[in-house]
Protein backbone atom coordinates (compact mmCIF):
# COMPACT_ATOMS: atom_id res chain seq x y z
CA UNK A 1 0.00 0.00 0.00
CA UNK A 2 1.16 3.69 -1.21
CA UNK A 3 1.52 6.45 1.46
CA UNK A 4 -0.62 9.37 0.84
CA UNK A 5 1.06 11.56 -1.65
CA UNK A 6 3.50 14.31 -0.58
CA UNK A 7 2.59 17.98 -1.61
CA UNK A 8 4.29 18.78 -4.82
CA UNK A 9 7.72 19.97 -4.52
CA UNK A 10 8.82 23.17 -7.15
CA UNK A 11 11.80 21.05 -8.10
CA UNK A 12 12.67 17.06 -7.19
CA UNK A 13 15.88 15.37 -7.94
CA UNK A 14 16.40 12.24 -8.64
CA UNK A 15 19.78 11.11 -7.53
CA UNK A 16 22.26 12.10 -4.65
CA UNK A 17 25.47 12.45 -6.70
CA UNK A 18 27.66 15.05 -7.49
CA UNK A 19 25.29 16.82 -10.13
CA UNK A 20 22.40 16.30 -7.65
CA UNK A 21 24.32 17.73 -4.66
CA UNK A 22 25.52 20.78 -6.93
CA UNK A 23 22.13 21.48 -7.85
CA UNK A 24 20.93 21.46 -4.66
CA UNK A 25 23.39 23.85 -3.30
CA UNK A 26 22.84 26.16 -6.31
CA UNK A 27 18.66 25.97 -6.11
CA UNK A 28 16.68 26.68 -2.79
CA UNK A 29 13.86 24.05 -1.54
CA UNK A 30 15.24 21.17 -3.67
CA UNK A 31 13.72 17.94 -3.08
CA UNK A 32 16.38 14.99 -3.62
CA UNK A 33 15.84 11.36 -3.37
CA UNK A 34 19.24 9.28 -3.36
CA UNK A 35 19.75 5.80 -4.05
CA UNK A 36 22.84 5.61 -1.59
CA UNK A 37 22.82 5.38 2.22
CA UNK A 38 25.85 7.76 2.61
CA UNK A 39 25.69 11.57 2.12
CA UNK A 40 26.58 12.99 -1.28
CA UNK A 41 30.45 12.63 -1.54
CA UNK A 42 32.87 13.38 -4.08
CA UNK A 43 33.73 9.95 -6.22
CA UNK A 44 36.83 11.49 -8.33
CA UNK A 45 38.47 11.01 -4.76
CA UNK A 46 37.46 7.35 -4.31
CA UNK A 47 41.09 6.18 -4.53
CA UNK A 48 42.62 8.08 -1.99
CA UNK A 49 39.70 6.49 0.02
CA UNK A 50 40.62 3.35 -1.16
CA UNK A 51 44.37 3.68 -0.79
CA UNK A 52 44.01 4.84 3.15
CA UNK A 53 44.88 8.12 2.62
CA UNK A 54 41.46 9.29 3.05
CA UNK A 55 38.34 8.77 5.28
CA UNK A 56 34.72 8.96 3.74
CA UNK A 57 34.06 11.88 5.65
CA UNK A 58 36.93 13.76 3.67
CA UNK A 59 35.12 13.45 0.99
CA UNK A 60 31.99 14.46 2.11
CA UNK A 61 29.97 17.32 -0.11
CA UNK A 62 28.43 20.33 1.45
CA UNK A 63 25.44 19.45 3.81
CA UNK A 64 22.38 18.76 1.69
CA UNK A 65 18.95 17.94 2.13
CA UNK A 66 18.75 14.26 0.81
CA UNK A 67 15.83 11.21 1.35
CA UNK A 68 18.72 8.97 1.81
CA UNK A 69 18.41 5.48 0.95
CA UNK A 70 15.41 6.11 -1.05
CA UNK A 71 15.05 4.35 -4.53
CA UNK A 72 12.84 5.70 -7.36
CA UNK A 73 11.34 3.24 -9.03
CA UNK A 74 8.60 4.84 -11.96
CA UNK A 75 8.16 8.38 -13.15
CA UNK A 76 4.28 9.14 -13.91
CA UNK A 77 4.27 11.78 -16.27
CA UNK A 78 0.41 12.40 -16.48
CA UNK A 79 0.29 13.01 -12.99
CA UNK A 80 3.79 14.84 -12.16
CA UNK A 81 5.00 11.96 -9.77
CA UNK A 82 7.90 9.99 -8.60
CA UNK A 83 7.09 6.59 -7.06
CA UNK A 84 9.62 5.52 -4.63
CA UNK A 85 10.41 2.09 -3.04
CA UNK A 86 9.77 2.90 0.50
CA UNK A 87 5.81 3.69 -0.91
CA UNK A 88 6.13 7.46 -1.05
CA UNK A 89 5.01 9.34 -4.03
CA UNK A 90 6.53 12.70 -4.81
CA UNK A 91 5.03 15.04 -6.89
CA UNK A 92 6.70 17.81 -9.02
CA UNK A 93 6.84 20.87 -11.16
CA UNK A 94 10.17 20.00 -12.02
CA UNK A 95 11.86 16.87 -11.80
CA UNK A 96 16.03 16.60 -12.54
CA UNK A 97 17.15 13.11 -13.50
CA UNK A 98 21.14 12.86 -12.14
CA UNK A 99 20.88 9.19 -12.40
CA UNK A 100 24.31 8.76 -13.09
CA UNK A 101 25.84 5.37 -14.34
CA UNK A 102 26.47 1.88 -13.66
CA UNK A 103 29.58 0.13 -14.17
CA UNK A 104 29.89 -1.85 -17.24
CA UNK A 105 30.11 -5.46 -16.28
CA UNK A 106 31.93 -7.00 -19.40
CA UNK A 107 30.59 -10.59 -20.92
CA UNK A 108 33.19 -12.69 -19.54
CA UNK A 109 33.03 -16.96 -18.47
CA UNK A 110 31.54 -17.06 -14.75
CA UNK A 111 30.47 -13.86 -14.75
CA UNK A 112 26.58 -13.40 -14.03
CA UNK A 113 24.42 -11.34 -12.30
CA UNK A 114 25.93 -12.30 -8.82
CA UNK A 115 29.08 -11.01 -8.68
CA UNK A 116 31.63 -14.23 -7.16
CA UNK A 117 33.17 -13.40 -3.76
CA UNK A 118 36.00 -11.02 -4.55
CA UNK A 119 34.87 -9.47 -7.89
CA UNK A 120 34.20 -5.62 -7.22
CA UNK A 121 33.02 -3.19 -9.22
CA UNK A 122 34.93 0.21 -8.32
CA UNK A 123 32.23 3.39 -8.57
CA UNK A 124 29.94 3.80 -5.38
CA UNK A 125 31.51 4.83 -2.00
CA UNK A 126 29.99 1.20 -1.02
CA UNK A 127 32.11 -0.44 -3.28
CA UNK A 128 35.29 1.41 -2.36
CA UNK A 129 34.41 0.66 1.08
CA UNK A 130 33.84 -3.55 0.55
CA UNK A 131 36.91 -3.44 -1.46
CA UNK A 132 39.60 -1.53 1.51
CA UNK A 133 38.02 -4.07 3.46
CA UNK A 134 38.95 -6.90 1.29
CA UNK A 135 42.73 -6.04 0.76
CA UNK A 136 45.41 -6.77 2.72
CA UNK A 137 49.31 -7.54 2.46
CA UNK A 138 50.23 -9.79 -0.04
CA UNK A 139 46.76 -10.32 -1.49
CA UNK A 140 46.79 -11.05 -5.37
CA UNK A 141 44.41 -8.59 -7.35
CA UNK A 142 43.73 -8.68 -10.45
CA UNK A 143 42.14 -5.39 -12.03
CA UNK A 144 40.75 -4.96 -15.54
CA UNK A 145 40.76 -2.13 -17.56
CA UNK A 146 43.59 0.10 -18.12
CA UNK A 147 41.53 3.58 -18.68
CA UNK A 148 41.53 6.33 -15.69
CA UNK A 149 39.76 4.11 -13.31
CA UNK A 150 41.49 1.33 -13.58
CA UNK A 151 44.78 3.11 -13.29
CA UNK A 152 43.78 4.87 -9.97
CA UNK A 153 42.72 1.59 -8.25
CA UNK A 154 45.86 -0.15 -9.61
CA UNK A 155 47.72 2.52 -7.88
CA UNK A 156 45.21 2.40 -4.82
CA UNK A 157 46.17 -1.36 -4.18
CA UNK A 158 49.45 -1.33 -4.66
CA UNK A 159 50.03 1.19 -2.01
CA UNK A 160 47.59 -1.32 0.50
CA UNK A 161 50.34 -3.65 -0.18
CA UNK A 162 48.63 -5.89 -2.85
CA UNK A 163 50.15 -8.07 -5.83
CA UNK A 164 48.61 -5.87 -8.59
CA UNK A 165 48.37 -6.76 -12.01
CA UNK A 166 46.17 -4.29 -14.56
CA UNK A 167 45.17 -5.42 -17.85
CA UNK A 168 44.81 -3.42 -20.37
CA UNK A 169 42.69 -4.85 -24.20
CA UNK A 170 43.79 -1.59 -25.61
CA UNK A 171 47.57 -0.97 -27.19
CA UNK A 172 48.42 1.36 -23.83
CA UNK A 173 46.89 3.19 -20.61
CA UNK A 174 44.93 5.45 -20.64
CA UNK A 175 44.03 5.38 -24.34
CA UNK A 176 41.18 8.04 -24.12
CA UNK A 177 43.21 10.72 -23.27
CA UNK A 178 46.98 9.89 -23.40
CA UNK A 179 49.04 9.65 -26.29
CA UNK A 180 51.82 6.69 -26.41
CA UNK A 181 54.10 8.13 -25.35
CA UNK A 182 52.91 9.09 -22.32
CA UNK A 183 51.32 6.24 -21.55
CA UNK A 184 54.76 4.62 -21.57
CA UNK A 185 55.52 6.42 -18.53
CA UNK A 186 52.76 6.07 -16.61
CA UNK A 187 53.39 2.25 -17.44
CA UNK A 188 57.27 2.56 -16.23
CA UNK A 189 55.50 4.51 -13.17
CA UNK A 190 53.25 1.99 -12.66
CA UNK A 191 55.81 -0.93 -12.72
CA UNK A 192 58.10 1.14 -10.45
CA UNK A 193 55.33 1.06 -7.24
CA UNK A 194 55.50 -2.80 -8.04
CA UNK A 195 52.40 -2.96 -10.45
CA UNK A 196 52.56 -5.31 -13.04
CA UNK A 197 51.16 -4.16 -16.88
CA UNK A 198 49.51 -6.07 -19.06
CA UNK A 199 48.30 -4.41 -22.35
CA UNK A 200 46.63 -5.65 -25.35
CA UNK A 201 45.39 -8.25 -23.06
CA UNK A 202 42.05 -9.19 -23.66
CA UNK A 203 40.46 -11.20 -20.32
CA UNK A 204 38.16 -13.69 -21.49
CA UNK A 205 36.82 -15.52 -17.85
CA UNK A 206 36.69 -15.94 -14.56
CA UNK A 207 37.76 -18.95 -12.87
CA UNK A 208 35.84 -19.48 -9.70
CA UNK A 209 35.10 -22.06 -6.94
CA UNK A 210 32.39 -24.37 -6.87
CA UNK A 211 29.70 -24.20 -4.37
CA UNK A 212 26.82 -21.99 -3.36
CA UNK A 213 28.82 -18.89 -3.01
CA UNK A 214 31.30 -19.07 -5.54
CA UNK A 215 35.13 -16.77 -4.74
CA UNK A 216 37.28 -15.76 -7.51
CA UNK A 217 40.41 -17.68 -7.71
CA UNK A 218 41.87 -16.82 -11.22
CA UNK A 219 41.52 -14.67 -14.22
CA UNK A 220 41.40 -16.33 -17.57
CA UNK A 221 43.31 -14.32 -20.74
CA UNK A 222 42.16 -15.33 -24.01
CA UNK A 223 45.91 -16.72 -25.04
CA UNK A 224 44.84 -19.24 -22.06
CA UNK A 225 47.19 -17.84 -19.62
CA UNK A 226 45.81 -17.76 -15.98
CA UNK A 227 46.53 -15.17 -13.62
CA UNK A 228 45.82 -15.88 -10.05
CA UNK A 229 43.60 -13.24 -8.38
CA UNK A 230 41.95 -13.50 -4.71
CA UNK A 231 40.58 -9.89 -5.45
CA UNK A 232 39.73 -8.96 -8.98
CA UNK A 233 38.07 -5.25 -9.68
CA UNK A 234 35.90 -4.33 -12.94
CA UNK A 235 37.02 -0.58 -14.13
CA UNK A 236 35.90 -1.45 -17.94
CA UNK A 237 34.19 1.77 -18.00
CA UNK A 238 30.44 3.42 -17.19
CA UNK A 239 27.19 3.00 -18.74
CA UNK A 240 24.50 5.75 -18.13
CA UNK A 241 21.57 4.75 -15.92
CA UNK A 242 18.63 5.59 -18.03
CA UNK A 243 15.91 2.66 -17.58
CA UNK A 244 14.16 4.98 -15.32
CA UNK A 245 14.03 7.67 -18.10
CA UNK A 246 12.88 5.04 -20.63
CA UNK A 247 10.67 3.71 -19.13
CA UNK A 248 8.69 6.77 -18.59
CA UNK A 249 9.00 7.32 -22.29
CA UNK A 250 11.47 9.51 -22.60
CA UNK A 251 14.16 9.57 -25.56
CA UNK A 252 17.35 8.03 -24.71
CA UNK A 253 19.85 6.81 -27.09
CA UNK A 254 23.30 6.62 -25.39
CA UNK A 255 22.00 8.82 -22.32
CA UNK A 256 19.04 10.92 -21.90
CA UNK A 257 18.84 13.15 -24.66
CA UNK A 258 18.90 16.60 -23.64
CA UNK A 259 18.81 20.36 -25.03
CA UNK A 260 20.81 23.48 -24.60
CA UNK A 261 18.45 24.06 -20.92
CA UNK A 262 19.33 20.49 -20.16
CA UNK A 263 15.22 19.56 -20.93
CA UNK A 264 14.71 15.89 -21.88
CA UNK A 265 11.71 15.10 -24.44
CA UNK A 266 9.34 16.10 -21.42
CA UNK A 267 9.20 20.00 -21.09
CA UNK A 268 8.77 19.63 -17.12
CA UNK A 269 11.71 17.24 -16.70
CA UNK A 270 15.80 18.13 -17.07
CA UNK A 271 19.06 15.29 -17.01
CA UNK A 272 22.21 16.14 -15.66
CA UNK A 273 25.67 14.34 -15.28
CA UNK A 274 26.73 10.82 -16.45
CA UNK A 275 23.16 10.29 -17.49
CA UNK A 276 22.40 12.66 -19.82
CA UNK A 277 23.22 13.29 -23.60
CA UNK A 278 24.05 16.71 -25.11
CA UNK A 279 24.51 17.08 -28.43
CA UNK A 280 25.23 13.25 -29.08
CA UNK A 281 28.15 12.96 -26.35
CA UNK A 282 27.56 11.68 -22.70
CA UNK A 283 30.64 13.27 -21.01
CA UNK A 284 30.70 10.92 -17.79
CA UNK A 285 32.61 13.50 -16.19
CA UNK A 286 32.66 15.08 -12.88
CA UNK A 287 33.61 18.42 -14.36
CA UNK A 288 30.89 17.99 -17.19
CA UNK A 289 28.08 17.02 -14.39
CA UNK A 290 28.97 20.33 -12.30
CA UNK A 291 29.32 22.77 -15.20
CA UNK A 292 25.87 20.97 -16.77
CA UNK A 293 23.92 21.28 -12.49
CA UNK A 294 24.91 25.22 -12.63
CA UNK A 295 23.72 26.05 -16.03
CA UNK A 296 20.12 24.16 -15.03
CA UNK A 297 20.30 26.19 -11.61
CA UNK A 298 20.24 29.32 -13.48
CA UNK A 299 17.43 28.09 -16.04
CA UNK A 300 15.15 26.79 -13.09
CA UNK A 301 15.58 30.23 -11.53
CA UNK A 302 14.47 31.79 -14.24
CA UNK A 303 17.40 33.60 -15.82
CA UNK A 304 19.00 32.50 -19.58
CA UNK A 305 21.71 29.89 -19.45
CA UNK A 306 22.40 27.43 -22.48
CA UNK A 307 24.75 24.54 -22.29
CA UNK A 308 26.98 24.17 -24.88
CA UNK A 309 29.18 21.60 -23.91
CA UNK A 310 32.16 20.75 -21.44
CA UNK A 311 35.82 21.17 -22.52
CA UNK A 312 37.64 18.93 -19.90
CA UNK A 313 40.96 18.50 -18.42
CA UNK A 314 41.49 15.06 -16.71
CA UNK A 315 44.38 15.36 -14.07
CA UNK A 316 45.86 12.17 -12.19
CA UNK A 317 48.23 12.44 -9.44
CA UNK A 318 50.36 9.15 -8.30
CA UNK A 319 52.11 8.94 -5.23
CA UNK A 320 54.64 6.41 -3.51
CA UNK A 321 52.97 4.01 -1.43
CA UNK A 322 54.59 4.91 1.89
CA UNK A 323 52.97 2.44 3.91
CA UNK A 324 54.62 -0.40 1.41
CA UNK A 325 58.48 0.25 1.83
CA UNK A 326 59.46 -2.94 -0.36
CA UNK A 327 57.52 -1.80 -3.31
CA UNK A 328 58.59 1.85 -2.83
CA UNK A 329 62.01 1.55 -2.90
CA UNK A 330 62.46 1.88 -6.63
CA UNK A 331 59.23 3.80 -7.08
CA UNK A 332 59.45 7.82 -7.74
CA UNK A 333 58.27 10.21 -5.41
CA UNK A 334 54.82 11.03 -7.04
CA UNK A 335 53.71 11.52 -10.79
CA UNK A 336 51.55 14.13 -12.03
CA UNK A 337 49.44 13.91 -15.52
CA UNK A 338 47.32 16.22 -17.34
CA UNK A 339 45.73 15.47 -20.80
CA UNK A 340 42.96 17.84 -22.60
CA UNK A 341 41.76 18.05 -26.22
CA UNK A 342 42.27 15.48 -28.69
CA UNK A 343 46.35 14.67 -28.12
CA UNK A 344 46.21 12.54 -31.50
CA UNK A 345 46.97 14.34 -34.83
CA UNK A 346 45.32 14.62 -37.98
CA UNK A 347 47.06 15.37 -41.37
CA UNK A 348 48.33 18.88 -41.56
CA UNK A 349 48.55 19.52 -37.70
CA UNK A 350 51.32 20.59 -35.92
CA UNK A 351 52.79 18.58 -32.67
CA UNK A 352 55.34 20.28 -30.56
CA UNK A 353 57.34 17.74 -27.74
CA UNK A 354 59.21 18.52 -24.89
CA UNK A 355 61.13 15.58 -23.02
CA UNK A 356 63.07 15.53 -20.28
CA UNK A 357 64.20 12.26 -19.43
CA UNK A 358 66.36 12.99 -16.16
CA UNK A 359 63.42 14.91 -14.42
CA UNK A 360 61.27 12.52 -15.97
CA UNK A 361 59.22 15.64 -17.54
CA UNK A 362 57.00 15.24 -21.26
CA UNK A 363 54.79 17.72 -22.79
CA UNK A 364 53.35 17.78 -26.44
CA UNK A 365 50.84 19.80 -27.31
CA UNK A 366 48.85 19.38 -30.52
CA UNK A 367 47.74 22.83 -32.87
CA UNK A 368 45.33 22.77 -35.65
CA UNK A 369 44.94 25.93 -37.80
CA UNK A 370 45.44 28.74 -35.49
CA UNK A 371 44.00 26.90 -32.22
CA UNK A 372 45.17 24.82 -29.89
CA UNK A 373 43.74 20.69 -30.34
CA UNK A 374 44.74 19.51 -26.87
CA UNK A 375 47.80 17.88 -25.28
CA UNK A 376 49.36 15.90 -22.46
CA UNK A 377 51.58 17.02 -19.93
CA UNK A 378 53.41 14.28 -17.59
CA UNK A 379 55.65 14.79 -14.73
CA UNK A 380 56.11 18.76 -14.70
CA UNK A 381 52.55 20.57 -15.11
CA UNK A 382 53.70 24.11 -14.25
CA UNK A 383 52.55 25.06 -17.68
CA UNK A 384 49.35 23.37 -17.60
CA UNK A 385 46.89 26.33 -16.69
CA UNK A 386 48.23 28.99 -19.35
CA UNK A 387 47.44 25.85 -21.97
CA UNK A 388 44.20 24.63 -20.34
CA UNK A 389 42.93 28.21 -20.22
CA UNK A 390 44.24 28.66 -23.97
CA UNK A 391 42.03 25.77 -25.00
CA UNK A 392 38.86 25.81 -23.11
CA UNK A 393 38.75 29.49 -24.52
CA UNK A 394 39.15 27.92 -28.33
CA UNK A 395 40.80 31.61 -28.88
CA UNK A 396 43.27 31.71 -32.00
CA UNK A 397 46.83 31.73 -31.03
CA UNK A 398 48.91 34.92 -31.66
CA UNK A 399 50.09 34.56 -35.29
CA UNK A 400 53.64 35.89 -33.95
CA UNK A 401 54.02 33.91 -31.14
CA UNK A 402 56.78 30.28 -31.43
CA UNK A 403 55.02 27.17 -31.22
CA UNK A 404 57.10 26.24 -28.68
CA UNK A 405 56.55 28.75 -26.56
CA UNK A 406 53.26 26.94 -25.57
CA UNK A 407 55.66 24.46 -23.24
CA UNK A 408 57.50 27.19 -21.54
CA UNK A 409 56.29 27.13 -17.63
CA UNK A 410 54.08 30.43 -18.37
CA UNK A 411 53.13 29.09 -21.79
CA UNK A 412 54.29 31.71 -23.81
CA UNK A 413 51.81 35.07 -22.82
Amino acid sequence: MRTQTENAARVVVIGAGMAGARLAARVPGVTVIGEEAHAPYNRVLLAEVLAGRYEPDVIALPPAEVRRGVRAVRVDRAERQVLCDDGSVVGYERLVLATGSNPVLPPLRGLGHMLPDGVHPFRTLDDCLALRAAVRPGVRAVVIGGGLLGVSAARALAECGAQVVLAQQGEHLMERQLDAEAAGMLRRHLEALGVEVHTECRVRGLRCTDGDTPAVRAVELADGYELEAEITVLACGVRPRAGLAQAAGLEVRKGIVVDDELRTSDPYIHAVGDCAEHSGTVYGLAGAALEQADVLAEVLAGRPARYEGTRALTRLTLRSPSATPAVAAGAPGGLDLAAFGDSRPMPGDDVIRLADATRGAYRTVVVRGDRLAGGVLFGDLAAVGTLARTWQDDEPLPADMSLLHLLTNDGGF
